[in-house]
């Protein structure tokens, strides 16, 4: 049964205070949990304005569906935050 993680590395340049950064975390974390029934935690970074670490988690009994549901995933990522994903890793266990 495998189990999947999508980090997302987040550069958030327009972000001047933890509350900025931490409303739009929460507009993507909320997005996600919605339309995909993942698990999302902010991992790194907690206490900088600009930089932000997301770890994305689903368990499923097929890595394919994972892998799909992972690039889904990562394109409703880049529309809301578009450029400001600054790079991205999927890893499967």
């Amino acid at each position: 049964m495998p189990v999947g993680l999508l980090t997302l590395e987040i550069y958030l340049p327009y972000a001047h205070s933890l509350k900025e950064k931490r409303a739009v975390l929460r507009k993507v974390r909320d997005r996600l949990r919605s339309r995909f029934n993942v698990a999302v935690a902010e991992l790194d970074h907690r206490d900088v304005w600009q930089h932000a670490t997301l770890g994305i988690v689903s368990i499923s009994d097929s890595q394919p569906l994972l892998e799909s549901v992972f690039q889904q995933v990562l394109r409703e990522s880049e529309n809301i935050l578009g450029e400001d994903v600054a790079r991205h890793m999927i890893d499967f266990f």
